[in-house]
């Protein structure tokens, strides 16, 4: 195996999948591949699992106990391109299409033989790490927004953020000097059953100018706009 097969094989997946049986194959396949593996039984633990361990591929069923796998994918993409590789035993046309449309990067139909899996799983790696390759980077004065890195940098000095403070940041830096309501960062950010709760916007949004501004209570990069939302400081 050569060391790009290498660099594949090493990368982080979460598996999504309310069945406990496909999730125990599906973790002892792709251990013994040298593949890291979390797993999430619900759409709730799946998106938690996205925000806080940052997997490199997601393995999605369709079908879950909390609600349909498309919302999973219209979630993540608000924020992130990682590869998504849908495995469904719904094998119509219309299931396909739909979460091909709503950005999953391939479908898999159960049962599945595990050397295709390995082999989609794979493609999707070396198609991310292409894409990797011409970084998305947004620079706003000291700071700058490494988008597939999912790392940001302050005078080239690494800021240390979670996973929810990126995404944040990431979706004003997309729109930097715009002004954005609440309801937009709460909604692209959270999803739409939070577009309401502006005190947790205020929360993160606090934690940010915390890490980023010299002097929080005289910000310059993140201002706010009383009554509307914020605003990312232009790019120069």
């Amino acid at each position: 195996m050569d060391a790009k097969e290498l660099a594949v094989v090493s990368a982080t997946v979460l598996v999504v999948d309310d069945e406990p049986p496909i999730r125990r194959v599906l973790k002892a396949t792709l251990a013994s591949q040298g593949y890291r593996v979390w797993e999430a039984a619900t759409l709730g633990e799946g998106l938690a699992a996205f925000s806080a361990r940052s997997p490199q591929v997601i393995l999605l069923d369709l079908g879950l106990p909390d609600g349909e796998g498309f919302e999973l994918i219209t979630q993540i993409r608000r924020t992130s391109a990682v590869p998504i590789v849908i495995i469904s035993a719904r094998g119509d046309e219309g299931n396909q299409v739909r979460a091909l449309d709503d950005g999953a990067d391939d479908y898999v139909v159960k049962p599945f033989r595990e050397a295709e899996l390995l082999a989609r799983l794979r493609v999707a790696l070396r198609d991310r790490t292409r894409k990797g390759s011409q970084e998305e980077i947004f620079c706003i004065g000291p700071l700058s927004v490494h988008v597939s890195q999912r790392r940001a940098f302050l005078n080239d000095n690494e800021v240390n953020l979670t996973p929810t403070e990126f995404d944040l940041l990431q979706v004003m830096a997309r729109d930097a000097g715009r002004a954005m309501t609440h309801r937009q960062l709460l909604k692209q950010v959270w999803g739409a059953a939070h577009e309401n709760d502006v005190q947790y916007l205020r929360v993160y949004m606090k934690q940010l100018r915390q890490k980023l501004e010299t002097d929080p209570g005289k910000p310059q990069l993140l201002t706010t706009l009383p009554g509307v939302g914020y605003r990312l400081k232009a790019p120069h």
